[in-house]
C-alpha cells in the first residue's frame, strides 16, 4: 500500500485523534474556566471575592487541578506500554468512556473530593489511554507526515484553548451547566469515533504481522551509538541534570499561565469575567503562531533546540515582567494583553516538545527512556504548581496568591535562561560547534 493509500484508508484515524484532543483541550481548563460557579456548586459561598469562603472555594477547585496532574503523573509511564500490549482502539475508547464519566461527575456533583476524583480520572484518561494510544496512532496512520499531522494535535489543543475560554465567560451565569454539556456531546463523539476507527497497528495485529523486533533493537541501539560517537565528550551530571529540569521548568511556567492567566486578570487588573477569559485565550493564539513559527525555524534554517529554548526563555521572562509591573506601573489591560500572547509564544509553543528533543541530543539513549523521564519532571509540575497556589489561596488569599505565582513563574522564566545559556556555551565542547549555528 502507497504512503497515499495508507493515509486515505485511515484518515479516519487522524479525525479521531483530533477530536479526542479538541475535547482535551476543554477538559485542560474546564475547572479553572468555571472556577467560582463549580466552588459553588460544591457548597462554597463565592459571593465576596474577599472573603475567606472565596478563597477555601478557590483553593478547592485548585485542589481539584492537582489531582488532575497526579493523574497524569502515574499514569504517564504506562500507556505507552498498555497500547502496544493491546493496541491503539481499546484505550482511545476507554479515554473517552472515563472523559464521559468525569464530566458527568463535573456535572452533577455537589463535593469537592469527588470532583477530585474525576480530576484525577480525567489525567489518567488523558495521559494513561489518549496520549499512550493516539500519539503513535496518528503517526501509523500516515507515516510520510507524521510530523505535520502531531503538530496538528497541538493546534487542536489550541482551537479549544482560545475558544473554550470566551465560551465560558459568556455563559457563566444560571446556564453555565452548558459549559460541562458541550464536553459531554464532544466525549461522545470521540467516544463512538474511536469504536469506529479503524487504527494501522490493531490491523496489523489482527493481520498476524510481525515486527521484526530484533532489527528495529538493532537499528535503535545503531542510531544510539552513532549519536554518542558524533559528540566530542559525554555531558556531565549538571548538563544530565539540566535537560531533564527543563520538563519541570517549562510545564510550570506554561500550566501557570494556562490555569490561572483567568484568575490574575479578574482579582489582579479588575477584569471582567469575559476581559480576563479573553487572556487565556490571547495566550493559546500566541502558541499557535510560535507552533508554526518554530516549525520553520527548526525544519527549515536547522536551528539548534537549545536555541529555540534560549529565545523562548528571554520571550517568557520580558513577557511575566510586563505583567507583574503593568499594576505597579498602571500599564493598562492592553499592555498585558500583549505579554500574554508573548508569554503564549514563549511558554506554550511548542517548547515543551523541543526540550524533549534537546533531552535526546544531549544524552542520547532509548527514546521511551528519556521520554519518560522528561514526562515525569512534566507531570511533578503540573501537581506541583496548582498544589501551591492552593495552599496559598487558604493562607493568603487567592488575590496574593496568583499575584506571587506570577513571580515565582518570572522565577522560574530566569533559572530557564540561565540553565539555557549553560547550555549553550558547554554546546561547542559537545559537538564541535556553536549552539547558535545551523546544525546538521
Amino acid at each position: 500500500m502507497s504512503a497515499a493509500q495508507q493515509a486515505k484508508k485511515y484518515l479516519l484515524a487522524i479525525a479521531t485523534t483530533y477530536m479526542c484532543y479538541l475535547t482535551h483541550g476543554v477538559q485542560a481548563i474546564i475547572l479553572s474556566q468555571n472556577k467560582v460557579n463549580f466552588a459553588t456548586q460544591w457548597g462554597f459561598d463565592m459571593s465576596d471575592p474577599n472573603s475567606a469562603a472565596f478563597a477555601a472555594g478557590a483553593a478547592a477547585v485548585s485542589l481539584a487541578i492537582t489531582w488532575t496532574g497526579v493523574g497524569k503523573f502515574v499514569s504517564v509511564w504506562i500507556g505507552g506500554e498498555i497500547s502496544d500490549r493491546i493496541g491503539r482502539k481499546i484505550p482511545a475508547v476507554l479515554g473517552g468512556v472515563l472523559y464521559i464519566i468525569c464530566f458527568v461527575i463535573f456535572l452533577v456533583t455537589n463535593s469537592a473530593t469527588v470532583a477530585c476524583v474525576a480530576g484525577f480520572l480525567s489525567g489518567v484518561a488523558t495521559s494513561g489511554f489518549w496520549d499512550g494510544a493516539l500519539y503513535p496512532a496518528i503517526a501509523e496512520a500516515s507515516p510520510k507526515y507524521a510530523g505535520s499531522t502531531t503538530i496538528g494535535i497541538k493546534a487542536v489543543i489550541s482551537v479549544s484553548g482560545i475558544v473554550y475560554p470566551l465560551f465560558a465567560a459568556m455563559n457563566s451565569g444560571a446556564n453555565w451547566h452548558i459549559n460541562i454539556w458541550i464536553p459531554i456531546v464532544m466525549s461522545v463523539i470521540a467516544t463512538v469515533l474511536a469504536i469506529i476507527t479503524p487504527f494501522v497497528y490493531d490491523d496489523e495485529r489482527k493481520q498476524g504481522v510481525e515486527k521484526d523486533t530484533a532489527g528495529a533493537k538493532n537499528a535503535a541501539e545503531a542510531e544510539i551509538q552513532a549519536a554518542r560517537d558524533a559528540m566530542l565528550r559525554k555531558p556531565n551530571g549538571l548538563e544530565n541534570f539540566v535537560t531533564l529540569f527543563f520538563g519541570f521548568i517549562i510545564m510550570f511556567i506554561m500550566y501557570g499561565a494556562q490555569q490561572y492567566s483567568k484568575a490574575f486578570g479578574i482579582n489582579n487588573l479588575g477584569l471582567s469575567d469575559v476581559a480576563a477569559a479573553g487572556m487565556t485565550s490571547i495566550y493559546t493564539a500566541g502558541s499557535i503562531i510560535a507552533v508554526l513559527f518554530w516549525a520553520f525555524m527548526m525544519g527549515k534554517l536547522r536551528w539548534s533546540p537549545i536555541k529555540v529554548i534560549l529565545i523562548d526563555s528571554i520571550i517568557a521572562t520580558v513577557a511575566l515582567a510586563m505583567v507583574i509591573l503593568a499594576l505597579p506601573l498602571g500599564l493598562g489591560a492592553g499592555v498585558v494583553y500583549i505579554a500574554i500572547a508573548l508569554l503564549g509564544f514563549g511558554a506554550a509553543g511548542g517548547m515543551l516538545q523541543t526540550g524533549v528533543t534537546l533531552r535526546q541530543t544531549v544524552c542520547p539513549g532509548p527514546r521511551g527512556r528519556n521520554v519518560g523521564m522528561y514526562y515525569t519532571f512534566m507531570g511533578f509540575a503540573s501537581v506541583f504548581l496548582p498544589f501551591i497556589v492552593g495552599s496559598m489561596t487558604s493562607a493568603v488569599g487567592e488575590t496574593q496568591a496568583v499575584w506571587v505565582m506570577m513571580i515565582l513563574l518570572l522565577v522560574a522564566a530566569l533559572i530557564s535562561c540561565a540553565m539555557s545559556a549553560y547550555l549553550v556555551a558547554a554546546w561547542k565542547g559537545l559537538f564541535g560547534k556553536s549552539a547558535m549555528a545551523p546544525q546538521d
